[in-house]
């Protein structure tokens, strides 16, 4: 929800608490102030839970030319991205991966995976 939205509701829920409590110009100000740090506040303590649950979960793995990820790397194009050798039969898949989806491979004998599998 942007803050546009966030400041619209505010406004209609004071809106509905002024027809109750019929507050003056200042008080409305006041209180709509108050709502909207307090939603703030709440919108900071759900980003940082959402901040803390990624980073538990992310990891920190980074590979170098010529490693094996099931297939060859050919060259790192960013932190998070690379080029991968593709067989002749996925050349209509792009050859650029993020980091996520590699997985490194640490047997030395060459492993095969029939393409119907994947």
């Amino acid at each position: 929800m942007n803050e546009l939205h966030v400041r619209l509701n505010i406004l209609r829920l004071t809106t509905a608490e002024v027809k109750d409590t019929q507050l003056t110009g200042l008080e409305i100000i006041h209180e709509t102030i108050e709502k909207i740090i307090q939603i703030k506040k709440r919108i900071q303590v759900a980003r940082d839970r959402q901040k803390s649950y990624a980073d538990r979960r992310r990891k920190s793995l980074e590979f170098e030319v010529e490693d094996k990820v099931m297939l060859k790397i050919l060259a790192k194009v960013r932190t998070l991205a690379y080029l991968l050798e593709l067989p002749e039969k996925l050349s209509r898949v792009h050859i650029t991966f993020h980091i996520s989806n590699l997985k490194k491979y640490f047997v030395d004998e060459p492993l095969a995976i029939l393409l119907d599998e994947i």
